[in-house]
């Protein structure tokens, strides 16, 4: 294996790279456009919630209750309902998320030590949404039943409930959902760089030029792997980052273990890349070829739904997916601390993925060259 012919045609695929204003686009700017779009846009919390209050109680403690609501980042009160008949059209139209419908005689059962229930109506339509409203709504009013119990000096329950959050203390869903955009985005760029390294060549002609040439098949296939796992590392670099700078995720575990992780998912990706690239005649097939792959492949790696809860036919399929382990890879390091001995069930998944694909991407590669 000559590593000049390797090295010059990898040289020659950069330059074709670089040249093209298009791929310089999709190479640099897209990747950072789309971190930031997701890490602010993609989240599970919710912060000032469309709500409205029906209060019919002209007591103190009704008051303090909605005080509470108003200084809460996760509720902003746009409307105050004077007749019940509003409530209705409130949820209809989405102009609010729910409604908290505080009765009459509120603050006068609570000085009496009555059961109070206050009505709460929820716009069900996004249930994932509206369970979260919920149970915000909830530790409000747990928080306001724990300070009327202290301040009337009664005797609270004996168990209490202490909650303590590991790995995500705040319970922030950004410290789940960005760590995740790093598998995510490299694997498009490395995927789309080399799904069009040979269709590229076809359409322009140039691929039979590059046959006469003293470089052996497997040579090509390695020169034309090479830019596109240099440019995942970069990328991934560079998000990683932005992700411990920008969106302040802290970095707990080995990095060399991250980096190992990265190193063969791109190997994956790229064996994927290529056998799209052999397959695809010009770069629009290529393009589509990627996409179909990408779609499921991010469905089925557990980026957005737990693997879990899949069907168990589904869960199996999942295991052809590099990005599932590199998931577990990445939130793992970032987040619980992992090293190397704590991943190695992911790694070789991911090298025996990178093997077949390469291998077959070879076989297409040479059995396709005429």
């Amino acid at each position: 294996m000559n590593f000049g012919h390797i090295i010059a045609l990898a040289i020659k695929e950069f330059l074709a790279l670089l040249r093209d204003k298009r791929s310089r686009i999709v190479i640099i700017i897209p990747p950072v456009v789309q971190l930031l779009l997701f890490s602010f846009a993609a989240t599970y919390d919710l912060n000032n919630v469309p709500i409205a209050v029906y209060n019919q109680d002209t007591g103190s403690l009704s008051r303090d209750l909605i005080s509470r609501l108003e200084g809460s980042p996760n509720f902003q009160i746009i409307k105050t309902v004077s007749h019940e008949v509003e409530i209705a059209p409130l949820i209809d139209n989405k102009d609010v998320l729910l409604v908290l419908n505080i009765g009459p005689r509120f603050s006068a059962n609570m000085l009496s030590g009555i059961n109070t229930p206050v009505q709460l109506v929820l716009d069900g339509r996004n249930s994932n949404t509206a369970m979260t409203a919920m149970n915000y709504l909830r530790t409000i009013l747990l928080d306001f039943n724990g300070e009327w119990i202290k301040q009337q000096g009664q005797a609270g329950p004996k168990t209490v409930l202490e909650i303590r959050n590991r790995y995500n203390e705040n319970l922030q869903s950004r410290w789940f959902i960005v760590p995740g955009i790093v598998g995510l985005l490299t694997l498009v760029v490395t995927l789309l760089v080399t799904a069009l390294s040979v269709a590229r060549e076809r359409e322009a002609g140039t691929f039979d030029q590059l046959l006469v040439t003293p470089i052996r098949p497997v040579e090509i296939l390695i020169g034309k792997a090479i830019p596109g796992i240099l440019i995942g590392l970069l990328e991934s670099t560079v998000i990683i980052i932005l992700m411990v700078v920008l969106f302040k995720i802290p970095l707990r575990g080995d990095i060399g273990a991250l980096y190992l992780g990265i190193v063969l998912f791109l190997l994956s990706a790229t064996g994927v890349g290529l056998m799209i690239s052999s397959i695809s005649v010009t770069q629009q097939q290529a393009i589509l070829g990627a996409f179909l792959f990408l779609v499921p492949a991010v469905i089925l790696s557990g980026f957005s739904t737990p693997i879990a809860n899949m069907p168990e036919v589904v869960q199996w399929l999942t295991y052809l997916d590099p990005l599932r382990y590199f998931l577990i890879i990445v939130r793992g390091v970032f987040l619980e601390g992992d090293s190397y001995g704590l991943l190695f069930n992911q790694y070789w998944p991911m090298l025996i993925i990178s093997i077949v694909t390469l291998a077959f991407s070879g076989w297409l590669f040479r059995h396709r060259m005429y």
